[in-house]
């Protein structure tokens, strides 16, 4: 089901698809973007995650073909593309970029023997690009979508979430891990997803119907430092498995090491490796304990998980930045914020605060101008509720 913004969106693409194609479209599918609300970097320890899809989405607008061609029309980006589904390769060229994702799905969905003929379609996102709020994850479980319903077959939502996701890694070219392909395909309205990113089972927890809201913050704070950064503390942790293995022999990642545990080892651990450690087996646990405080409507619990979090992403993991840190200041001083902390991989990005309803216009007038003056960036805001994964509309 659409949202009012996404009925608007769709009207202009109908207009556009029947300029462009010169009939009308007959399928239209969507897939939300995405925010976690905790459990960061517990992903590549096999450990917790809980996203929530978001009210921002990539709509697609498709007819079917019969040469064997797709062609696609990206209004965010007001250029076409044009591809066989035979021998499709990755496009090299800066203008067409974005199509890798449709292609991609394409290549994957074939491999699967999900037989189509072509299509053209009309492309339109609206979940910002560059945010860490799942864009790409938002195209391909789309385009995936789109591919399977021309073919006229039906697909599993983990299936699809795991195709696209081999499509990212395999086609793209991104090592990507599950939780975004998960949750735009998987997501449910009002409600977060517990996801256990080592046995792919996942669980969905209720969030508030009404009186709180998702505000997703951006520092417009361009992220430098990710790729190096992260493939170091990827090795600090693999580091402290190694080192704790002597004391537990039976552990095979840090997700299962308890904070008990790693408290009564913990001298054996380097310092660096031993605050990387310390946060992913913390984070685990207070993403557990984060899913049964939602269950338990305990927004003030919930809060001080979150705020926790960033503190240990601040210090432990040394992942967040000066930007983040007076985003999340600025959110925390408004009276009516449960909690607010940095989501992502860091060193830029966003925030994500839960705030309640009445406290909303406060924040909005407040927080950027607050921003704005520490450090001289404007945040953009993101008002948003948990919404609904990946769908047919039409």
């Amino acid at each position: 089901m659409l949202n009012a913004s996404e009925e608007l969106r769709l009207q202009e693409m109908d207009s556009i698809f029947l300029t462009h194609y010169g009939r009308a479209a007959e399928v239209v599918l969507r897939a939300p973007g995405r925010v976690n609300l905790i459990g960061e970097h517990t992903d590549y320890n096999d450990g917790y995650v809980l996203p929530a899809a978001i009210e921002r989405s990539m709509l697609i607008a498709c007819s079917p073909r019969t040469d064997g061609k797709v062609q696609a029309f990206a209004m965010n980006y007001n250029y076409s593309t044009l591809f066989s589904i035979e021998g499709v390769q990755p496009t090299s060229d800066t203008r067409e970029r974005w199509s890798n994702y449709l292609r991609a799905m394409a290549w994957v969905m074939r491999r699967q023997g999900i037989e189509f003929t072509g299509a053209d379609c009309v492309i339109q996102g609206d979940v910002p690009l560059g945010s860490g709020l799942s864009s790409s994850a938002a195209m391909l479980v789309a385009s995936g979508l789109m591919f399977t319903s021309l073919a006229g077959a039906v697909i599993d939502p983990v299936k699809l979430a795991l195709l696209a996701q081999q499509a990212e890694r395999e086609f793209v070219g991104v090592n990507v891990g599950i939780m975004d392909q998960y949750i735009s395909a998987l997501g449910k309205v009002n409600h977060a997803l517990l996801i256990d990113t080592r046995s792919l089972t996942y669980k969905a927890v209720p969030l508030p119907e009404t009186g709180v809201s998702m505000v997703i913050a951006d520092t417009n704070k361009k992220r430098g430092l990710v790729d190096s950064e992260y493939n170091t503390r990827r090795s600090e942790c693999e580091q402290a498995v190694a080192i704790l293995k002597n004391v537990y022999p039976g552990i095979t990642a840090l997700r299962d090491v308890s904070v008990e545990q790693l408290l009564a080892a913990e001298d054996e651990l380097p310092d660096s490796v031993r605050q990387r450690a310390r946060h992913v087996v913390t984070e685990n646990q207070r993403t557990l304990d984060m899913a049964s405080a939602l269950e338990a409507a305990d927004l003030k619990r919930c809060g001080e998980l979150m705020n926790q979090s960033h503190e240990s992403l601040a210090h432990d993991y040394a992942v967040s930045c000066r930007e983040l840190d007076e985003l999340v200041a600025a959110a925390r001083s408004i009276s009516g914020v449960y909690g607010a902390r940095m989501t992502g991989a860091g060193f830029g990005g966003c925030t994500i605060s839960l705030v309640a309803d009445s406290a909303l216009e406060e924040f909005s007038e407040k927080v950027p101008a607050l921003y704005r003056e520490s450090t001289g960036l404007e945040a953009v805001l993101t008002v948003t509720r948990a919404a609904q994964g990946a769908e047919r509309i039409r």
